[in-house]
């Protein structure tokens, strides 16, 4: 097996990814035969089709900067969760989101300095209802919100908050994920453990940063 990079030059939002991928192929003189496979990177289709959020453009409310102020993440990226629900004309309000991953760190069950309460905090705030999951804790619930030990226990939510990459996590199908959701399904992937096209292939927003 060989492998070929192509070089598209500089490609700007709203490109048409087809000519950017033919002009690429044919400058460099690279020739496709039966079976060969190409492949795109989300983050080159994501640019093309302008779903993209510049993060020098987010202006972070005060509440956005106290709550990432608590949790150690960037201010920017509590914002776009606090949004995310209203980008798909969702009412934060009553809103139901489920967190995966409450431990401060990937594959380890232990909750010290985790920022999933200061995430919580913010959420309650804005009087969301919080679910949350994690296979390392059991049903130990630090965080006062309803603790599930089976994602099939798990209520239809509006959101998913994947905080922690748990190699668990890595090998659930995003069709579980969609089955877990209702109408204009979200997923806010904190650890970018899922690829953004292949997560909007399958009709999900996709926010992360």
């Amino acid at each position: 097996m060989e492998f070929f990079g192509i070089k598209t030059g500089l490609v700007k939002v709203g490109s048409d990814l087809t000519n950017v991928i033919f002009k690429a192929v044919r400058e460099g003189g690279i020739e496709f035969f039966k079976g060969d496979i190409l492949i795109i990177t989300s983050k080159l289709v994501a640019t093309c089709e302008n779903r993209v959020i510049h993060v020098l453009n987010i202006k972070p409310s005060e509440k956005a900067n106290l709550l990432a102020l608590k949790s150690s993440l960037p201010p920017e990226f509590v914002e776009i969760v606090i949004k995310a629900l209203n980008d798909v004309s969702k009412v934060i309000r009553n809103s139901k989101v489920l967190i995966m991953g409450l431990t401060y760190k990937e594959n380890v069950a232990d909750t010290r300095e985790t920022p999933i309460a200061s995430i919580v905090e913010g959420l309650k705030e804005y009087k969301v209802t919080v679910f949350g999951y994690d296979p390392l804790l059991g049903n130990r619930d630090q965080f006062d919100i309803t603790i599930v030990n089976d994602l099939k226990e798990v209520p239809i939510v509006d959101c998913i908050v994947i905080a922690n990459a748990h190699e668990e996590f890595k090998h659930i199908a995003l069709s579980s994920f969609k089955q877990m959701m209702n109408a204009n399904p979200i997923l806010v992937d904190v650890r970018n453990v899922f690829d953004r096209g292949i997560v909007m292939g399958e009709g999900i927003r996709y926010f992360t940063l």
